[in-house]
Parts: C-alpha cells; sequence; structure tokens
C-alpha cells in the first residue's frame, strides 16, 4: 500500500496484464441473497485512520476508498493504464500549466453535484498543514504548495495559488516545473472530489462517509465489519455488479481462511501462507496467484540514535546478506513470492525501471560475507533484533520467524535477531507513524501507479509523507529532483535508477521479496479478479 507520494515526474510504464478470473456456481453459503442484489462478504481489517482520501495511506482503508469515491482518472483494472473517469479532458501546453474540465451529470451519492470546486476545495484541505493529512505530500508539486503547508511555522495561505476554478466544471493547476505526466497520478485516492457536507459537518462526514462511487458505506462498526452497499444512481460506467459488500474484520487471516472453505465467507484476499500448500486443493481454480505491484522490505528506525551511526551501512547491508530469501519464498510461500533483486516490482518491466541486477550481491544470501560486514559495522546494537510486524493479517509471524532464523544461524547467534509481533494492523502503523519502532520493521509497499518513481520517492525521499523509517540522504534527493524534471522517459527511469543505487549502496531499506496478488473466494461468487494493486475489483464480482 499504500503510500503517498509527492511525484513531479512520472511517464506510466507499462503493467503487466492481469488474467481475469471467474468461476460460477454453487450454492448460497456466504449470506445474503443471489442474484444482482446478492451481499459479497470479504475478510478485511480495520484501517489506521478516518477514511478522508488525504488521510488514508494504508492498504486496509485503500480498499473502502476504491469502492466509495472515483476521481479524474480511474486505473485499468487489468493493465493499470490511467484512464479518464470524471475528466472530461486535461490539457496543457506546456506540461506545467493544465485545464482540467470535469464531466458533467457526476454527484456524490448524498445528491450533491460534483464541480470543478469539489476537487479543487479537496485538494487544498488534503495540503493544508492544518489538516494534517499522511498525503498531504501529494499536492507537493502544485504551486503555492510551500504556503499551506511550510516545512516550519504556520501556513501563511489556506489555498494553493496553483489552484483556480474557473467554471463550474472547469480548473486550472500550475505546477512548479515541468512534469509531462502528471495527470497519470491523479487517479490515486488522495485525489478524490469531497462534497461540500464534508466541511460543514465534518464530524458527520467522517463517521459515515460520503463518496461518489459504485458503493456507500451504510454502517462500520470497529472490530467488527463494514457494510457497503450498491449505490443504485451512480452516474458512473463501472456499476457494481452485486448488491453490497460486507467487510469482515479478522485478527487471523487463518480464521478468514477457514470461514472461506467453510462457506461462511466468500472473498479472502490474502490466503495465508500456512494454507498455500492446501489452498490448490480446496479451491482448485477459485483461487487466484498473480504478479502485482507490492515489494515487501525491513525498514529501520533511522531515528533512533542506536539505528543511525557512521559505518552502520555495512550493518545493514550484512543482514540483507544473512537472509536466505531463495529458501524463505519457497517454503514459507509456496513461490508466490520472488526474491528481490531492487526496490521496485517486475509489473514495470526493464523499460519502466524494474531491475534484475540492481541490489546485486548485496540481495544474496553468503552468510561468512554477512557475518563480516555485520562485525564491520559495529554489530547489532544492544546485541538482539526485533523485527516489529503486526500480527493480525498477511501471515507475517511465519515469515518473520524465518528471517530471523536465517539472520541467526548465518551470524552464528541464536539471539541475533527475535520477531516482535504488535496486536493489530492499525496499532502496528500508529507505533511507526509515532516513530516509536525498537528496531527493523516490516514495510510492505503497495504502488499507488506502475511508476518507478512511486517505489522510490514516497518511501526514501526526506520528508517524504511514507518514509516511516526517517532515512535521509541528499544525493538520492538530488538524483529523484532531477528525474523528476526529465521529460524523457528513458532519462528519467535511468536517473531514478541511479538514485536507487545510492538506496541500495547506503542500504536504506533491506528489499525482501516482489509478492504475487493472491486470494480465494467461494462457489457462490464469480467473476471474481486482482487488479494490478492486488486489490479485489469488488463492483465486477457476481453473486450466485
Amino acid at each position: 500500500m499504500r503510500g503517498a507520494t509527492h511525484a513531479k515526474w512520472a511517464a506510466l510504464a507499462t503493467a503487466v496484464a492481469l488474467a481475469a478470473t471467474a468461476c460460477g456456481g454453487g450454492d448460497d453459503g456466504g449470506g445474503g441473497g443471489g442474484g444482482a442484489e446478492g451481499i459479497v462478504s470479504s475478510s478485511w481489517g480495520d484501517p489506521q485512520n478516518p477514511l478522508e482520501p488525504a488521510n488514508t495511506n494504508e492498504v486496509q482503508g485503500g480498499k473502502v476508498l476504491s469502492m466509495i469515491f472515483r476521481g479524474l482518472k480511474q486505473y485499468d483494472p487489468k493493465t493499470g493504464a490511467a484512464n479518464n473517469m470524471l475528466a472530461e479532458k486535461i490539457d496543457t501546453t506546456d506540461s506545467t500549466n493544465f485545464t482540467i474540465t470535469v464531466k458533467d451529470g457526476w454527484t456524490f451519492s448524498n445528491g450533491e453535484q460534483v464541480t470543478a470546486k469539489s476537487f479543487v476545495d479537496a485538494w487544498n484541505y488534503g495540503a493544508n498543514l492544518k489538516n494534517n493529512q499522511r498525503n498531504a505530500f501529494f499536492f507537493g508539486q502544485i504551486e503555492g504548495y510551500d504556503q499551506v503547508h511550510p516545512e516550519s511555522g504556520e501556513p501563511t495561505a489556506q489555498t494553493m495559488s496553483g489552484l483556480k476554478v474557473t467554471g463550474p466544471q472547469t480548473f486550472t493547476v500550475k505546477l512548479t516545473q515541468k512534469f509531462s505526466t502528471w495527470p497519470d497520478t491523479l487517479g490515486y485516492a488522495a485525489f478524490s472530489p469531497l462534497p461540500q457536507a464534508f466541511f460543514t459537518d465534518h464530524a458527520a462526514w467522517v463517521s459515515k462517509p460520503v463518496g461518489n462511487g459504485p458503493y456507500t458505506i451504510q454502517s462500520y462498526a470497529k472490530g467488527s465489519q463494514m457494510e457497503l452497499v450498491k449505490w443504485a444512481d451512480y452516474p458512473g460506467p463501472d456499476k457494481a455488479q452485486n448488491g453490497g459488500v460486507t467487510l469482515k474484520v479478522y485478527t487471523d487471516n487463518n480464521t478468514a481462511y477457514t470461514d472461506l472453505t467453510a462457506g461462511n465467507l466468500d472473498l479472502v484476499d490474502d490466503v495465508p501462507a500456512s494454507q498455500l500448500k492446501n489452498v490448490k486443493a480446496d479451491l482448485g481454480d477459485r483461487y487466484i496467484n498473480q504478479p502485482a505491484g507490492i515489494i515487501q522490505t525491513l525498514a529501520f528506525p533511522f531515528y533512533d540514535p542506536a539505528w543511525n551511526k557512521p559505518g552502520q551501512e555495512k550493518l545493514r547491508t550484512g543482514l540483507s546478506m544473512a537472509i536466505d530469501r531463495k529458501q524463505i519464498t519457497e517454503t514459507i510461500f509456496q513461490n508466490t513470492r520472488t526474491p528481490a533483486t531492487d526496490w521496485t516490482s517486475p509489473v514495470l518491466g526493464e523499460a519502466g525501471g524494474f531491475s534484475s541486477t540492481l541490489c546485486g550481491d548485496s540481495c544474496k544470501y553468503d552468510a561468512a560475507e554477512a557475518k563480516k560486514l555485520v562485525a564491520e559495522g559495529g554489530g547489532i546494537p544492544g546485541g538482539t533484533m526485533k523485527i516489529s510486524y503486526n500480527a493480525d493479517t498477511g501471515s507475517h509471524k511465519e515469515w518473520v520467524d524465518a528471517v530471523c532464523n536465517s539472520i541467526n544461524k548465518a551470524l552464528g547467534n541464536t539471539k541475533a535477531c527475535v520477531g516482535n509481533p504488535i496486536g493489530t494492523f492499525a496499532d502496528f502503523r500508529n507505533q511507526i507513524t509515532q516513530s516509536k519502532m525498537p528496531g527493523p520493521f516490516r514495510a510492505g509497499w503497495q504502488m499507488d501507479y506502475p511508476l518507478i518513481q512511486n517505489f522510490l520517492q514516497p518511501l526514501y525521499y526526506t520528508g517524504a509523507s511514507s518514509n516511516d523509517g526517517k532515512w535521509t540522504n541528499a544525493q538520492f534527493d538530488q538524483l529523484v529532483n532531477q528525474a523528476n524534471a526529465e521529460t524523457d522517459q528513458a532519462k528519467a527511469v535511468q536517473t531514478f535508477q541511479q538514485a536507487e543505487e545510492v538506496l541500495r549502496d547506503q542500504m536504506g531499506a533491506i528489499p525482501l521479496w516482489y509478492q504475487n496478488g493472491s486470494a480465494g473466494y467461494s462457489e457462490r461468487v464469480s467473476n471474481v479478479t486482482l487488479n494490478p494493486f492486488s486489490v479485489p475489483v469488488y463492483e465486477q464480482i457476481k453473486v450466485s
């Protein structure tokens, strides 16, 4: 996930075409009626924050936003291509000044018209420092952002000078530098429009968000479930093919999988590692395993002086070389993960910036060299490092334990590494955002759009909103800025990879493996697919 970004350049890379999987038939085992009005039940986890588009940068909240909002662009569920949704057209002659025309006829589910002002007000809200939105940096390329979101002190303006409403359905955007493919980023949820109800009664809106997507939220009980129902008057072309979706909160995805196989749940979008050996026998063609724009890494708390000493790049590189990625992906994940060779994703393709060689020996298992580098890097702070992870979803215990076993074996020290489970995803994220991690922590990244920039800048640029470890490097930042200003795609990708080489040499985070999208579904639903972001395309699911 979901993350935030403040890109100034991007070029839409070619995403891997993902095969659609469909299977029909079955009984009515998951609850809800049949036909078009049937309700889909799906596993889920409580989101970290209220579902404000500019304040949600994690997967669970992102799933809901993908159902209740539509923006100027929508990413194709098979290819990831950025297609117009609410944008009638986006015009520019200089890649700096853009004129956006919003389609007529769109409303929010409360009946309010979606206008140019709906976007401008939402973006200004998201950018303003006083609103404390985690995705604020998404708006950092717009002129005037520095005034509404200064690095220090109070805002000197309430709105960005680069945003102007020019008519009921038109507005202009002025960027701080050329960004030829800036429109391709506008399918990300942070750029969603907001109704006036969001501003006039914010508390009421947060308690029951109102959007303009195929579904509306009927109810939400934290720790239990969220009920979404089909919006019958949804004006978009991608209307829901079911009556609604009930997202059920699970603190253990093994329990979710058991409910699926027992007929008490329709969809699990993260098959637990412990079940991967059985899933084909259990589900047959109702199991989905396909490439996705997801990478798993180990991040470090650079805000902790114990983990931010000169020379510790050797320690981090040694730890990377102590991890037997091949063995873990084969035994724990049954080849539903691929050992990482860079910090991006294979879905980008080589032309888009993926590299099978960039990390090189630093990502290959070598116990002797690992032990040598860890010692040269000053050893593990305190003698034992704790790898923190959320224990409720994602089968993280299994792989964290395996990573620690690999490190301990390579270093010849049974106490070098231990797992540190944190109860829920929300608690885990809260400790991360409050900079309370006691050592390395898992940092899965699900792309926002298939661009190399999205795998680098949001996570490692100084001050970026998803730079949870607070890593900073002036040379990396300079190269990212240079790439952002480049309008030639090949040159920009090359410059981003130069920045990635800096990340490698400093081992700002340890890349572990690329993740496939993994899901299973019941016999009562069909037309179940995952998009390139590994999120179910809920609106296409049909109920028997």
